[in-house]
């Protein structure tokens, strides 16, 4: 779990704006940019933020569900 105050910090390194906190359905939580439509993974409680790295949304379906699930990160 990405707590609040790392969340706030954290950046896309490609467009190096706010990324989303989503939690999965299955279980465990990635990091998303809806901007440029890129999920990067989180591994044991560690974000892998390399752009190869990322994973495309290219579903529209997958977009909306993915930002309705997520929580921004709290500006401080």
């Amino acid at each position: 779990m990405i707590d609040d105050t790392l969340l706030s910090i954290l950046v896309c390194p490609a467009d190096r704006g706010p990324l989303l906190l989503v939690a999965r359905d299955g279980g465990g939580e990635l990091l998303y940019n809806p901007r440029l439509r890129r999920a990067y993974r989180i591994e044991d409680g560690i974000p892998v933020l390399l752009i190869d790295e990322a994973r495309d949304v290219d579903d529209d379906d997958e977009h909306a569900r993915l930002t309705a699930q997520a929580r921004p990160a709290d500006p401080r």
